[in-house]
């Protein structure tokens, strides 16, 4: 079942200018509007949240828009401008989410993500972590799930807010009470249908098509069978000049296992012989199936490392040769190095003179593509006071920082993910517990050492700013270690609420 991602961005044009302008960007509560020329007269092309609220639509002329919010502020509108950035934004989700990826002009991007989405958490954590590095960049967007384009496209754009995800195989209903214009019509075809009493898709789903069709002509049913699934839309992804591309077509359709094989092992030499004159090698590969339905089916892999070996790639994609359907047969196969480094030439190391330092890459790689990159990492020290902030996960294959882990503190050898809340029975404010009571089970200190007095960070959280943590190593009546803390010294309750946590324990 075919899953496409819609990307609705309502305020494009805008935010670009803001984005574009920096520093001299107009402040945030100042709308804006993006004017241009429409015949000889000048009306609005865009406008953001805080003009569209202000009463100013697109479409109004510039004269009236001016006279109607005081203190508008009217730039030039560059349609060329919006289509370079929306391409490039397409292309930096290429290379982080899916192999099919297009713009969806002017203000929307595509996404095929059949396949994928499990390798970002599942669509919900997919779609709304996208939505919230899009805002993070400054730019809103809207975005919704769907089993075809048109679907998506329309819920995107009438429906979500900001997200909305549809189950598989979901039909006509999602989009039947949605408006005309959701299903990519022209505006003087949905004018023509309102006047006939058509408000909703429903209202056209539930008539007879051929009085439609001879009226309309054929793109009303096109974009009606589109919406609904019955009839293809294959998504073109967006290809950049910079991007190694290699490509096979095939006279008579192929479908077997072992042919898709014989042909991805000749695509990988080709595409392997184009990095090596770059000096580059490869860290994400996409496959793209054409089939001869008009449907594309695509194959993802990456590798922890830059790596041009043919064998080792070959290997990756047959992999998931299992995952393709070919369908009536693929008449067009494309290979594509969406990630590229620099790889340079390295001795090969030889048993006299150097040591053999096991290459555990391929094993990595082997794994990262079986369960996904987030399931695989390394962890690595991070200089901080604060101990749940002292550690992060890096790549499996990152390079060694040389960072290590202070040794002047004894630290318990299990961390807990955050600190318990424990009861506790203690004298203030610088003496450990007597007893504390933790998950249920009442504990008698029999040795305490203490307290290590830790500060927050000020400098990152003024929540921190007098923040203060005194930790204390006890062990019970049975021999067991615990890492205990309480919050504030004790004494001034601006500095924490007194309140008793365990945050660890020793083996």
């Amino acid at each position: 079942m075919t899953r496409v991602v819609s990307l609705f961005l309502p305020t494009w044009s805008t935010d670009r200018v803001r984005r574009k302008a920096g520093d001299a960007a107009p402040p945030a509560e100042a709308p804006l509007a993006l004017i241009g020329r429409d015949g000889r007269k000048q009306v609005v092309l865009a406008v953001d949240a805080a003009a569209q609220a202000a009463g100013v639509r697109v479409g109004m002329a510039a004269t009236k828009a001016r006279v109607l919010v005081a203190g508008l502020i009217v730039q030039d509108h560059d349609a060329a401008a919006d289509a370079g950035a929306l391409d490039r934004l397409a292309v930096w989700m290429l290379q982080r989410y899916t192999p099919i990826v297009a713009a969806d002009a002017p203000d929307g991007i595509v996404i095929d993500s059949t396949g994928a989405d499990h390798l970002h958490g599942g669509e919900e954590a997919m779609l709304t972590g996208l939505i919230g590095r899009l805002a993070a960049s400054g730019v809103r967007a809207h975005g919704a799930i769907a089993d075809t384009w048109g679907a998506a496209h329309a819920l995107a754009r009438y429906a979500a807010n900001p997200t909305i995800i549809v189950p598989p195989g979901h039909g006509a209903a999602p989009i039947a009470r949605l408006p005309l214009a959701a299903l990519r019509l022209p505006s003087d075809m949905v004018a023509g249908l309102r006047v006939l009493g058509f408000e909703r898709v429903g209202d056209l789903l539930a008539q007879p098509r051929a009085p439609l069709t001879l009226r309309f002509g054929p793109q009303l049913g096109r974009r009606i069978d589109q919406a609904l699934g019955t009839l293809s839309e294959p998504i073109e992804p967006i290809r950049d000049e910079e991007l190694i591309v290699v490509r096979r077509a095939f006279a008579e359709p192929i479908g077997a296992p072992e042919t898709i094989a014989r042909y991805i092992g000749k695509l990988v030499i080709m595409l392997c012989e184009e990095l090596e004159t770059k000096g580059l090698g490869a860290k994400r590969l996409d496959l793209i199936c054409h089939r001869v339905d008009n449907r594309a089916q695509a194959v993802r892999v990456g590798t922890a490392l830059p790596v041009r070996d043919v064998k080792r790639l070959t290997r990756l994609l047959t992999d998931k040769i299992e995952t393709i359907e070919p369908g009536f047969g693929i008449e067009i196969l494309t290979l594509t190095a969406t990630l590229a480094e620099p790889l340079a030439a390295k001795q090969t190391v030889t048993s006299l003179i150097d040591d053999d330092v096991p290459d555990v890459s391929d094993l990595v790689d082997i794994l990262i593509n079986r369960v996904g990159e987030r399931c695989l990492y390394r962890a690595t020290p991070v200089a901080t006071d604060v101990p749940e902030r002292s550690v992060r996960h890096i790549p499996p294959m990152a390079p060694e920082t040389g960072a290590t882990w202070p040794g002047h503190w004894p630290r318990p050898s299990r961390l807990l993910p955050s600190p318990e809340l424990i009861e506790t029975v203690a004298l203030l404010p610088d003496h450990p517990p007597v007893s504390f009571t933790w998950r249920g089970i009442r504990r008698r200190v029999r040795r305490a050492d203490g307290p290590e007095r830790v500060f927050g960070e000020w400098w990152l959280r003024d929540a921190e700013l007098e923040a203060v943590r005194d930790y204390f190593r006890v062990e019970d009546d049975a021999g067991e270690r615990y890492w205990i803390y309480r919050a504030g010294d004790g004494e001034n309750t601006a500095t924490g609420s007194h309140r008793w946590f365990l945050h660890g324990v020793f083996g």
